[in-house]
């Protein structure tokens, strides 16, 4: 059993450094003084079905999927 989670382990960590490395960063620097948004935009309310969104999606599985076999991992039970 502990075999197999730490092998969930490693393929979450990998997967979730791929993840983070593919998300675009947030262009929010020197484009919020010149008071540019796109709050209203066609982009901006249908993000979630997109690949970004579904890059976002994925971290947030993969974060959980890790935060839990890091604490199945480290506790006395196994």
């Amino acid at each position: 059993m502990k075999t197999a989670l730490t092998i969930l382990f490693l393929v979450s960590c990998i997967v979730l450094i791929i993840l983070v490395l593919m998300q675009e960063g947030k262009e929010a620097g020197l484009g919020s003084l010149t008071g540019s948004t796109i709050s209203g935009t066609y982009w901006s309310k249908n993000k979630g079905r997109s690949r970004e969104g579904s890059i976002i999606k994925a971290t947030t599985v993969f974060t959980v999927i890790f935060f839990l076999t890091a604490a199945l991992l480290c506790s006395r039970f196994l």
